[in-house]
């Protein structure tokens, strides 16, 4: 049972890894510069967080998607 709770821990702190990586990266794309008027900040802001979480989420489930493959892959070769 402990387990479970450990997979999912790793898996959360995973998921935090990849999003702070994504923010991160995104912040060097200068999105502030699309748009008109800089009064909007708290818009953009949330743009880059929404945008980091859809990212991050997607590089997190491809990245444990691959381990769990290759984990497979391992065990069938090992048969």
């Amino acid at each position: 049972m402990q387990i479970f709770g450990i997979s999912a821990l790793i898996k959360a702190l995973c998921s935090l890894c990849f999003i702070y990586l994504t923010f991160w990266s995104l912040q060097s794309l200068k999105l502030e510069q699309l748009f008109k008027a800089s009064a909007h900040q708290g818009q953009i802001k949330a743009i880059y967080l929404l945008l980091s979480i859809a990212i991050g989420y997607s590089a997190n489930s491809f990245f444990f998607e691959f381990i769990g493959l290759i984990k497979n892959f391992i065990l069938i070769i090992g048969q």
